[in-house]
């Protein structure tokens, strides 16, 4: 009985191996920059042209997180390349909120 147990908790964990292969820290990350965009917007630091384009750009960044954990295992330079996106994404967050336009 414990043998079938086992295994069967096996089964479910391998199964859930693509699931879990997205760092975390980089869920946070993505967590954080899309707020700091909600908040841009709520605070009018945003206009709709330049909430459109954050938004795309984050979507852009969930697509390439996808494609690169849908194998189970993200590998170290798509890892990389994911870093690099949400940089890119976070500075044009900050600029873009910071440009003294303001939405009235």
């Amino acid at each position: 009985m414990k043998k079938i147990i086992i295994s069967a908790i096996a089964v479910i964990l391998a199964s859930a191996s693509p699931i879990l292969a997205q760092t975390y820290r980089s869920d946070t990350r993505e967590y954080r920059q899309e707020q700091r965009i909600y908040r841009g917007a709520a605070r009018g630091e945003l206009t709709p042209r330049e909430l459109h384009n954050l938004r795309r750009q984050q979507q852009r960044i969930d697509r390439a997180q996808w494609r690169a954990g849908r194998d189970g295992y993200v590998s170290p330079r798509e890892r990389r390349q994911i870093e690099r996106m949400q940089d890119r994404a976070s500075r044009n967050i900050y600029r873009k909120n910071n440009n003294r336009r303001i939405l009235y």
